[in-house]
């Protein structure tokens, strides 16, 4: 649950609505297998799994909700081929060499059209966390585009309770420094930020045409040539973090976070406490226990939070000290 997290600010003024009637626009909008000739299909699904049939999970005043999303993918090569095919078929039939480019948009999607019943479906869940009392929105999603198509099902879901719904405003959190800015200090002054150690895994890009690429995998960034990278005018687009001894993660130049995992210490502690049935609710509560501590930390070495329309904490009126944290003994 949550390998990776995309942050979104939801507005001040958003009231969580009533789960029962959250639940029956959910239940509304399930999922729905494609059809033969639908390229993608997607719908709520209950977040425990198979054995769920509720699609709203509520723990620790915390909003669970999972959306499933089904595709056909078509090879371009297979496309491409069925409307040659096409093409060459009309111009012996009508004699011209030229085919009009209406005519090879429809052959275009008539090819799509032909194809689709035979394409293989996959299938992929994303986790959405709402946290209504702190007013933030987290998908399990690398990618902002993904993250916004996510979001866009939910705001369609929510039009569709009574009086319209109560609406949801949801903004990609943004931070005084950039993400790719501030990566490029920690590694050139050598200096993680409060509550952060850096780790071995690093990626720089120069932000040209050309993108040439250098990348660390398990190495150690505390060496001159790190530094000589940045100062020749490459820049941090992943950078291996690890949030007090708890959670390693890979910060990017977008600020999103990728590669969440749990470390022996929160992991420990579950063991001893024990889980429930099926684990959902433990998972849950401990992942987004962790989630909510890190956010504000991982904010604050971002320089903090701008402020957008007042729906945001104000920002710290300097940097975040970035100084290495000392390991409790």
């Amino acid at each position: 649950m949550f390998k990776s997290a995309s942050f979104f600010r939801i507005s001040d003024d958003f009231v969580m609505p009533p789960l029962d009637a959250l639940e029956q626009a959910l239940q509304a909008a399930r999922f729905m297998p494609c059809g033969a000739t639908q390229p993608e299909s997607s719908g709520w699904v209950p977040p425990r799994g198979k054995k769920g049939t509720v699609m709203v999970e509520s723990i620790n005043r915390q909003v669970i909700l999972q959306l499933c999303t089904e595709r056909r993918p078509l090879p371009a090569s297979a496309v491409k081929a069925a409307v040659e095919e096409r093409i060459e078929q009309y111009k012996q039939e009508t004699g011209n060499e030229r085919v009009p480019s209406k005519i090879k948009k429809e052959f275009k999607d008539e090819a799509i059209q032909s194809l689709l019943p035979r394409a293989f479906t996959k299938r992929s869940q994303t986790t959405l966390w709402i946290d209504p009392v702190n007013k933030f929105l987290v998908v399990d999603s690398g990618s902002l585009s993904g993250a916004d198509r996510v979001i866009s099902q939910l705001v369609e879901t929510l039009s569709e309770l009574p009086g319209g719904g109560p609406g949801i405003m949801a903004r990609p959190v943004q931070t005084t420094m950039a993400a790719g800015a501030s990566m490029a200090h920690w590694l050139a002054s050598r200096e993680a930020p409060v509550s952060f150690t850096v780790d071995r895994d690093c990626e720089l890009k120069m932000p040209d045409d050309q993108k040439s690429t250098v990348r660390y995998s398990r190495h150690t960034l505390e060496i001159d040539e790190v530094a000589q990278h940045i100062a020749s005018g490459k820049v941090p687009t992943q950078l291996g973090m690890t949030w007090n001894d708890r959670v390693s993660l890979v910060l990017t130049d977008m600020a999103q976070v990728r590669k969440i995992k749990l470390l022996d210490v929160v992991l420990d502690g579950v063991q001893e406490r024990g889980k429930d049935d099926d684990g959902f609710d433990t998972d849950v509560a401990i992942i987004t226990g962790e989630l909510s501590a890190l956010i504000p930390d991982l904010l604050e070495a971002l320089g903090g939070e701008l402020v957008i329309d007042g729906n945001a904490p104000a920002p710290t009126s300097a940097p975040a000290e970035t100084v290495k944290r000392e390991r409790a003994a």
